[in-house]
């Protein structure tokens, strides 16, 4: 009985992974600009709201460029 309760709820906890993982969205490629200014950002040791700062204005200047 007890093998059967543990078999159960291992079951149920696999179920809800597999359900977690299916109905998780797909990550968009990330852009060529994207990645540089994320490298940049490392480089310069940013986290947070300065991180986020300089990346927008990092795109937004790269894109300009183009």
């Amino acid at each position: 009985m007890r093998t059967l309760i543990i078999a159960a709820v291992a079951s149920f906890v696999c179920a809800g992974a597999a359900l977690a993982q299916a109905t998780k969205p797909a990550e968009k490629p990330r852009s060529a600009a994207s990645l540089e200014c994320s490298k940049q950002a490392d480089e310069k040791g940013l986290h947070g709201k300065a991180r986020r700062s300089f990346r927008s204005k990092c795109i937004k200047g790269m894109k300009s460029k183009s």
